[in-house]
């Protein structure tokens, strides 16, 4: 009986450990967390071109991925000079 009791101690204490490195270990993590975003723009799509050059079903999804991200920089491009030229409209006096 004195055996299984100190079973139970050492299983229990080991599972206390745990549980506090693991919440120290988030703890920190949180408070020093970092944002990698910045640095993942370029990659995802060097990855997404590397992708769409392989073929298949995998390269086909790549390429129309490229291609929305193509004509999503295009109309962005389209919508500041839409705005350019708004402003200039105003500044002449149209309406």
């Amino acid at each position: 009986m004195k055996l299984i009791a100190h079973k139970n101690v050492v299983l229990t204490l080991r599972v206390a450990a745990f549980a506090l490195v693991f919440a120290g270990g988030y703890l920190c993590g949180s408070v020093t967390e970092h944002r990698a975003d910045a640095q993942m723009g370029d990659l995802g799509s060097e990855l997404l071109q590397k992708a769409a050059g392989s073929g298949g079903v995998i390269g086909s999804v790549a390429q129309l991925g490229t291609t929305i991200s193509d004509m999503e920089k295009n109309v962005s491009g389209l919508q500041k000079n839409i705005d350019t030229l708004k402003k200039v409209k105003a500044v002449l006096g149209g309406k």
